[in-house]
């Protein structure tokens, strides 16, 4: 499944590299509210994972995962997903506002849990989390995709760490989408449930910014959000930008809006320009307009050269095999606990404080 123009069902391709034998680690599901847990779930089967057991009370949802996952079967409630000792890892794309309270059960029942973005919603759910992962020791990881399951980006890491930019001074992101108004379920158009366009797609953005720059943490500047043009949904914001400043002193801005164009070969033309004291790196992830429908680009211009590098296939998504060793091995090596959850954070932090620049 590799729909390029839906991108809440959006799937990369990817080769198999598993870390484990086959059976050897095995995961549950609960939650199928968000088309993205294909992506999680195909990243981690290709990484050697077993998907196991699924949970959702709409059985069409069920039957459309099994058909993507045929060796999973229908779990009777998600109890039964909990209780199971042979799972380790529990993965959710479940309504955004709900993720949370599905991860606090999985770590009492003492398995891992993989969330798609955004995890919380509040900043009261992120203090209880740190509380149980600190409690537990077990880990609450995001699919941050945009980052993770996207080659290009894992290529700028490469180039990043050889030196090729020099040191990184300034990082802009845009995130655009698709809105694929009539296809959207009725939580969608809630903000209570999705809890604001920074806090949802915002955090692919404000997670990349900390990861880029080397940094711990960065500081709030600015923020906007607003409902430019579907005032038919109220509770929809379609437009929102946010600035920071990190805590290595590398200015940053993000924008994300659900404009992208039926027009556009895919679901969004997501950018992201990474400029350094030696040159810059702009990945242009998922489309090069009107020269290359195709994802995974990545141009580099330095000192002495503009080179443009199509990655497809070359790369891979070492995440999900790292995160497999993490849970087996009790290691940290896919993502820091903190960055999860401190970009989550920075984006519920820009939503709050965000001027609304809802147009009447």
């Amino acid at each position: 499944m590799d729909n390029r123009s839906d991108g809440a069902m959006y799937v990369p391709e990817g080769s198999s590299q598993p870390v484990v034998p086959k059976g050897a680690f095995k995961v549950g599901v609960i939650g199928l509210d968000h088309g993205h847990i294909f992506g999680m779930n195909k990243g981690l089967q290709d990484a050697g994972a077993t998907i196991c057991k699924v949970y959702d009370p709409d059985s069409g949802k069920v039957a459309a995962f099994l058909k993507a996952f045929p060796e999973a079967v229908a779990a009777g409630s998600k109890d039964e997903i909990l209780a199971d000792p042979e799972i380790g890892l529990v993965s959710s794309a479940a309504i955004p506002s709900t993720r949370f309270d599905i991860g606090m059960e999985v770590l009492d029942a003492g398995k891992d849990f993989f969330s798609d973005k955004p995890p919380f919603t509040l900043q009261e759910q992120v203090t209880e989390a740190r509380r149980k992962v600190k409690e537990t020791g077990l880990r609450w990881f995001v699919y941050y995709s945009e980052r993770l399951h996207v080659e290009a980006a894992v290529f700028a890491e490469q180039l990043i760490d050889d030196g090729a930019i020099g040191r990184v001074v300034e990082i802009r992101g845009w995130g655009p989408h698709r809105l694929s108004l009539f296809s959207r379920p009725d939580w969608f158009f809630e903000k209570d449930k999705y809890g604001g366009i920074l806090t949802d797609i915002g955090s692919h953005q404000l997670e990349q910014m900390l990861f880029y720059a080397g940094a711990r943490d960065a500081k709030y500047l600015s923020s906007r959000v607003g409902n430019l043009n579907h005032p038919e949904h109220p509770g929809l914001e379609d437009f929102g930008d946010a600035t920071f400043i990190t805590d290595n002193g590398v200015p940053c801005y993000v924008n994300v809006d659900w404009f992208t164009p039926d027009g556009l070969g895919t679901w969004g033309d997501g950018r992201l320009l990474i400029i350094g004291t030696k040159g810059y790196i702009e990945l242009r992830k998922y489309i090069d307009v009107a020269r290359s429908n195709t994802p995974r680009h990545v141009i580099l211009v330095d000192e002495k050269e503009e080179r443009h590098f199509e990655v497809a296939g070359k790369v891979g998504f070492p995440y999900f095999g790292r995160m497999i060793l993490d849970c087996l091995n009790r290691t940290e090596t896919a993502i820091s606990q903190e960055h999860v959850f401190r970009a989550i954070e920075l984006a519920i932090e820009a939503q709050r404080k965000a001027i609304n620049i809802t147009r009447t």
